[in-house]
């Protein structure tokens, strides 16, 4: 796992050098670096050794040295991918490194490498016979890759502060950007948080034209639902899951250094650590997070945590967070993140305890949006309800077959209903259910009715110079589209793999553990293993009442009963009792009515529409105040602090 930079225009020595030590945590245990002062190119790196840790040193060549490469993440197919390469001719100068598999793959098979790897990562490839970069990002977005490209000069990086380094970058914010976030709690899509830099998208691609100075981004994967399978059992793919799972799980396994698993209790990393188990590796270290007062107990799953730790034997960890742990780290993790973030932030803790015994953590990310995602697509779907009125003898009996989300002449038939079929109270709660059937998705999708609406937020939360942006519900009404399916589960899925799992989720992970020099891997997430899932039908793959059904009944033998009835719980601080309690102050501070007037972002009034009435107990905008708290803190160290480097003040300075 590395941190990789590069620059390609008119440039100072010092400016790659500077890009790259910004990231020394993500790579602690070697460095290098790349130039041809010929083409204006510089490319470098840092190194956490997990594969091959001899002679894995980057940037490598290939054996002419006219094609380099820089890499973050690791290919889990590569021995494969090398017999393959070696039986038809190629010599390889490292015992195993995936990144020399890499630059073979490309000498072959140009853009077309990319369909044969199964892994993570973001890599940059400078090929000086076609005066071009080539780059591209996995195909579920689990590694990062940002870019700056102005007229004569482009750059890239691991993460977004590596180029704040250079003097040509700007801070200044995306509007657009920041309007996402306040009903998000991250930024979508490939605009960042300021105006000049991009990211490139989970799937994609680009090409840099070293003559030209034209950069070009395309797809080259997609997550699609059509390939589904009608004809098998809910058995047979029980038995499909738990087999590609397995799979998944081995082929992520590939290290040469220890590793460890988090384990919250949850079915997800529960089923983790039950396969690494029962592949044979062993013994396992997994580490388990809670909280110490009593009011804080409905976060805990330390006690499951146990049962699955206790059934496997594994080397067990429990790590208690208290709240002053949290805001003596908060300013880290701001910094860390390099973007705005709402989200929990317990992992960061999950990831620091395990750096200090190994240097790979497995993790469940991914499982959640692989099976109904917390029944997201719930209020799209025709409800039980609906289903039975209409099918009401003397109604329609057709009614099992409604399409997802709009029944055409549903609410006249309703209301046409006479009282002696359907009581006025039932008639209501219908006519309502079908509105939100028949409602545009981005409007009603959960964080637009969770947190911040488009219409709280021109009101309520920001000036007018945010009026003429595109709305978040239409952003997010136009990936639903994009998705192609007329299968609500489906289109809610793609939503999700487009925006949340790898620009929320899969970004705090990168963020979190390489900060603490550790590298977090997802087998959930494993493309094969998200192709197989996503070939099951949408009605087989999840149930609205019990969304894992079909997961648990892949893994479930394997796990403590208790665990398989036990209520889904968030992986998240219990941030409604600290904004009321420990992190009252910071809130009252950065988000007083004379800040945020000065600042000229969000309208001064929302000190007393939103955070007021929170501290003092009278509402609960949790979301809503941990938003625009995150951001604050935020803005003051990538706006407010002119310095790149690692904020020395505490939020106790900021009060």
């Amino acid at each position: 796992m590395c941190g990789i930079v590069g620059i390609v225009g008119p440039q100072e020595t010092s400016w790659l050098t500077r890009m790259n030590q910004v990231l020394t945590y993500r790579g602690p245990d070697d460095a290098g670096e790349y130039r041809d002062d010929s083409a204006h190119v510089a490319l470098a790196m840092r190194r956490l050794s997990i594969l091959d840790l001899a002679s894995g040193h980057q940037p490598m060549a290939n054996a002419d040295e006219t094609i380099w490469i820089v890499f973050n993440g690791e290919i889990y197919n590569s021995p494969e991918i090398r017999q393959r390469l070696l039986k038809a001719g190629h010599s390889f100068k490292t015992a195993n490194s995936d990144t020399e598999v890499l630059l073979h793959l490309y000498e072959e098979k140009d853009a077309a490498m990319l369909d044969e790897l199964n892994g993570m990562f973001a890599f940059v490839i400078y090929d000086q016979r076609r005066k071009r970069l080539f780059g591209a990002r996995d195909r579920i977005g689990i590694k990062p890759l940002y870019f700056l490209d102005q007229p004569g000069l482009f750059a890239f990086a691991s993460e977004l502060k590596s180029l704040l380094t250079l003097p040509i970058a700007n801070r200044e914010l995306d509007f657009q950007s920041i309007y996402h976030y306040m009903t998000l709690l991250f930024v979508p899509g490939d605009r960042t948080i300021f105006s000049g830099i991009r990211r490139l998208p989970p799937g994609h691609l680009f090409n840099y034209d070293l003559g030209s100075g034209e950069l070009s981004v395309r797809r080259y994967w997609q997550l699609t639902t059509d390939k589904v399978e009608e004809n098998r059992s809910e058995k047979e793919w029980s038995e499909i899951i738990r087999h590609e799972l397995s799979e998944a799980v081995r082929r992520w396994m590939l290290s040469d250094v220890p590793v460890g698993c988090s384990l919250s209790g949850g079915l997800d990393s529960s089923a983790v650590v039950a396969l690494v188990s029962e592949l044979g590796y062993g013994p396992i270290r997994t580490y388990s997070l809670g909280f110490a007062a009593e009011d804080e107990a409905a976060w805990n799953e330390l006690e499951l945590a146990r049962k699955v730790a206790d059934r496997f034997h594994t080397v067990h960890r429990e790590i208690i967070l208290e709240p002053e742990d949290l805001l003596n780290d908060l300013m880290k993790m701001v910094w860390h993140l390099d973007e705005p973030y709402g989200g929990g932030l317990p992992s960061w803790y999950v990831f620091r305890t395990m750096s200090e015994e190994v240097k790979v953590g497995l993790t469940g990310t991914g499982g959640d949006e692989l099976f109904g995602n917390y029944g997201k697509f719930s209020p799209f779907e025709i409800s039980p309800v609906l289903r039975l009125a209409a099918n009401h003898p003397g109604l329609v009996r057709a009614g099992a077959n409604l399409p997802s989300l709009v029944w055409t002449g549903w609410h006249r038939l309703v209301a046409s209903m006479p009282a002696s079929v359907l009581s006025t109270r039932r008639k209501d709660r219908l006519m309502q259910l079908d509105r939100i059937c028949r409602a545009p998705f981005g409007s009603h999708y959960y964080a637009t009715q969770t947190y911040l609406s488009d219409e709280l937020k021109n009101e309520s939360v920001f000036n007018g110079k945010f009026s003429e942006l595109e709305e978040t519900a239409s952003y997010l009404q136009r990936l639903f589209r994009e998705a192609g399916t007329k299968n609500v589960r489906d289109a809610v899925a793609y939503v999700d793999f487009q925006t949340q799992l790898p620009e929320e989720f899969l970004m705090m992970t990168d963020r979190f553990s390489m900060a603490h020099s550790l590298e977090a891997r997802v087998p959930f997430l494993d493309h094969q293993f998200v192709e197989t899932v996503f070939r099951i039908p949408a009605s087989v793959r999840t149930r609205p009442h019990d969304l894992k059904y079909l997961l648990k009944a892949a893994v479930g033998e394997l796990l403590p009963k208790e665990l398989l009835g036990a209520p889904k719980k968030g992986f998240v601080i219990p941030i409604t009792l600290w904004l009321r309690n420990q992190l009252r102050p910071l809130a009252e501070r950065l988000l007083s009515t004379e800040r945020l007037q000065k600042q000229g972002i969000f309208r001064p009034s929302f000190f007393a529409s939103y955070v007021a009435p929170h501290i003092e107990g009278r509402a609960d905008f949790t979301w809503q105040v941990w938003a625009a708290l995150m951001f604050q803190l935020w803005h003051s160290v990538f706006v407010e602090q002119t310095d790149i480097t690692n904020p020395a003040h505490s939020w106790r300075d900021l009060i």
